[in-house]
Parts: C-alpha cells; structure tokens; sequence
C-alpha cells in the first residue's frame, strides 16, 4: 500500500467520523451554503406539520388573530430556539450534543438526550410517517374508489414504508439530504401557494375572515395566548435538530439567517394554508381536503409530492437525533454502523405508526409540552454560551475524558444546568398546563415560554456560579489547556 493510498483512506476516515461521528468538521467539509441551509430549513418547515400547526391555531382564534399569534409566536420561538442552538454549533463546527457538553457535562447531555430529544424527535417522525400514510390512503381512496378510513391499517403500512424510504435517504447522509431539499423546498413553496389559490377559488376572502374559531373559551384573551404560546411551542420544536444541521454551513451568517429566516417563511405560508382550511372547510391536514378541491388528476399529483416532502423531512430530524444518541452513548456505540444506527432509531416511530389516530388527537398537547422543556434548556444554554463563557468555549475540552477533563463538573454532570432546568419547567407547568389548561392570571400577558426562558437563565447564572465558577469548575475564563498542551 503506497503512502497516498494510506492518506486517502485515513482522510476518509476522518470525513467520515466528522459527518457521521464527533469530530468537528474543518472548513472544506462544511458543504452547505446559506442558500442550500435556506432550501433545507424550507423543506423542513412545509412538511404537512405545518399545516396542523394552522388548524391547530384556529381551534382558538378567527384568521385574523391567528395570524398575529402565528407571527408573534414563532418570530420569539425561533430567535429563542436559533441562540439556543445554531450559534454554539456552528461556531466550532461541532455537532450539537457535543457542544452541549460544555453546558450540562458529558453525563448531563446523555439525560437531556434520551428523557427530551429522544422521546420528543420520536414523536415528530412518526407524525409525518402517519400524515404519508394518510396522503397516500386518500390518493387510493379517489383513484381506485376504496373506503380506507382515515386511521385505518393501510395508513400504518404506508408509515412504514416512508420511515423505511426515510431510512434510505439518511443512511446517505446529510449531503444526500442537501440534495433532494433543492428540489423539494421550491416545489412545496409552489404546492402551498396552489392549496391556497384552490381554497379561495371556492370560498371568498369575507368568508374566510368572517369565520369563527372552532373551539374556542369564552375568554377572548386566553384564546389569543394559548395560540400564542402553542406557536411559541412550534418554533422552539426546532431546537433538537437546528444546531447538528447547522454545522454544515460555511459561515455564521449561512446559518443563523437561513435557520430563522427558512424556518419562519416555510412556517408562515403553510400555516395560513392550515388556518384557512381548518376555518373554511373544518380539516387543516390537506390529505382530507386537497383532492376534493384539486380534482383526481391535480389533487393526488400535490399529495404525492407533499408525501415525498414528508420523507425528506423525516431523514433531516433523524440525522440529527441519531448522532445525538450515539454522542451521548461514548464508546458503547462508536464502532456501530451509521445504517444500523438509523434503523435503530426509526424502529421506535414505527412502533407509533401502529398508533396513527393517537398522533393526531394529542397534536398541539405534544407541541406545548415539548415546548415547555425545550425553552428551559435554550435558557440555560443561552445564559451559559453568551454570558457566561462570551462565546468562547474550550474545544479540546469537549474530547477529554476522566478526572482531569476541564468539563467534568460533578461526576460529569453540571448540576446548576439541570436544575435550572428543572426550577424553569416547573414554573412553566404552574403557569400553564397544557393537559388541563388551567392557567394562572400572569398568562394572559406574558405566555408561559417568555417567562421561564428568563427564568431558566436567572437561576442558571446564580447556581453556576456558586456551584463551580467560584470553585473552579467548568473552565470559565480559563484558555484553552489542551490547545496549550499540545503547542508544546
């Protein structure tokens, strides 16, 4: 073997642990522009969800008050989600659970992992697994005239079959995942914008605003926060899968503009689709109602192609829970296959499948609770990065190990993070539970999300500092001892 065949291979070794693994990727590895993260973070945001997300909504609100919760909600969702997120990521060209070891320890990550990210990304791929099973039950139910209920077996076998496509994809990886989102994310702009044109073609603008909202309390002002928070909720869901995917891109401005920026437009657009459908017509999801108005040929041609969109989607969630397991697992799966590991994951949402109804009952309880959580974690992360280290976080430290690693803090857990965590979800719940609905009075005018953000910070600063800067833990303000060591 010549010394070149041997740099090659290692060189692909090294490629490979760093897109699939937990090196930090150098400058020419970071493939994605602003324009194809822009592509990606479209794609991602007009996945059928969004059209939920809509519906949703107006259970509260007219379409006019949905529309300033949809705008309101996610603008603060997102900016929240994206400094929690994208910039620490993006920065040191780390994947994202790596990064985080800097904030919670190395065993610290591992909880936050598998109690929040696990069961919460689970919960997401499964949804756009159901809602492809539904696209494509409906699209046999108008072309070949079966009866397939809408929940029916036939839904679960094509859930199955895009979690298995689904699979294909991210076994490829995120190059792949790149590709297929330049094609898709311009396509759904137009598919969305046509759902729209076909709405209005059959009901008029005064319909629309005259419509009221479904499920509505008798408080004017708790509904229009409820949605508000609900929208906080949709764009704070972004957080698990935004900082892995992040570190793709060449620079901070090709990340953190197109992470809030692609996100916020894909959302807008398929959200007023969902508000208008689920006003006018009683279903957001356009499985039920885009045929009907589409005709056969029209309709099952857009339902098939929002289908697709659906599985580039699910391998984009998937890449990055993936690599979030195996960072938080060490060793134990350092020598696994990435396919095999994919498949893992992918097993778990396909035992939901079996489930599709349960999905669609539980969907806006889902998106507040794991909302609830993931504000505390961003006001953690955020008080720790940005005001804490100042954006300067050791990176040799990231891969040190035992008791002389600079980012141990207690047994590897930093014990003011997850209890700050703890403190901020609490106050969330108290102020308002999203199983019960009961709420406090302060809800009304500050939502639960903004709050504990705040909070989560506030009681982040004050216990990490009595717990380990003032002892010397963490290494805050430290240089870089492993960057030092091996200068010499």
């Amino acid at each position: 073997m010549t010394k070149s065949t041997e740099t090659s291979q290692v060189d692909a070794a090294v490629n490979n642990e760093a897109t699939y693994g937990s090196f930090p990727l150098l400058k020419r590895e970071r493939t994605w522009s602003a324009g194809d993260f822009s592509w990606v973070t479209l794609s991602l945001a007009i996945a059928t969800w969004a059209f939920l997300t809509g519906g949703s909504t107006v259970l509260l609100v007219g379409f006019t008050d949905g529309i300033f919760a949809m705008l309101i909600g996610n603008s603060i969702g997102l900016a929240i989600m994206a400094l929690g997120s994208v910039v620490l990521s993006q920065r040191m060209g780390v994947e994202q659970y790596r990064a985080l070891k800097s904030v919670f320890g190395v065993v610290g990550v591992g909880i936050v992992v598998f109690v929040v990210v696990l069961l919460t990304e689970m919960g997401w791929t499964s949804l756009l697994g159901v809602m492809f099973g539904r696209a494509f039950s409906e699209i046999s139910n108008q072309a070949f005239g079966t009866e397939f209920a809408q929940f029916g077996p036939l839904v679960t076998v094509f859930a199955l079959a895009a979690i298995f496509v689904g699979w294909i994809i991210l076994s490829r990886g995120p190059v792949m995942i790149g590709k297929l989102n330049r094609f898709v994310a311009p396509g759904l702009l137009i598919v969305v914008a046509l759902m729209m044109v076909l709405l209005m073609t059959q009901f008029s603008w005064a319909d629309l605003f005259a419509a009221e909202p479904l499920m509505p309390f008798a408080d004017e002002q708790l509904n229009f926060m409820m949605a508000v928070e609900f929208n906080l909720g949709a764009g704070l869901s972004w957080w698990p899968v935004m900082g892995t995917l992040a570190r793709l891109t060449r620079g901070p401005r090709a990340a953190l503009w197109p992470a809030y920026g692609g996100i916020f437009v894909g959302t807008v657009v398929a959200q007023l689709v969902g508000m208008a459908a689920g006003l006018l017509i009683g279903q957001s999801d356009p499985t039920a109602w885009m045929v009907p108005l589409g005709g056969p040929v029209l309709g099952i041609l857009t339902l098939l192609f929002v289908g697709f969109a659906n599985v580039t989607s699910m391998a984009s969630i998937a890449y990055s829970t993936v690599l979030a397991v195996k960072q938080s697992c060490g060793d134990l799966l350092a020598r696994v296959r990435w396919p095999v590991l994919s498949a893992a994951f992918l097993a778990l949402p396909a035992i939901l499948s079996f489930f599709p109804g349960f999905m669609y009952e539980q969907f806006m309880t889902f998106v507040v609770i794991s909302g609830v959580f993931i504000a505390a974690l961003c006001g953690v992360i955020i008080a720790d990065f940005f005001i804490v280290r100042r954006q300067v976080v050791p990176l040799r430290a990231l891969y040190a190990s035992g008791p002389q690693d600079p980012l141990r803090f207690t047994g590897g857990v930093n014990i003011a993070a997850l209890l700050a965590v703890v403190v901020a979800s609490a106050f969330y719940l108290w102020m308002y539970n999203p199983i019960t609905l009961e709420t406090q009075g302060l809800f009304r005018y500050g939502t639960a999300t903004v709050p504990a953000v705040i909070i989560a910070m506030v009681v982040y600063l004050v216990l990490n500092y009595v717990l380990n800067v003032r002892r010397g833990r963490g290494a805050y303000g430290e240089p870089d001892l492993f960057a030092a060591a091996g200068r010499k």
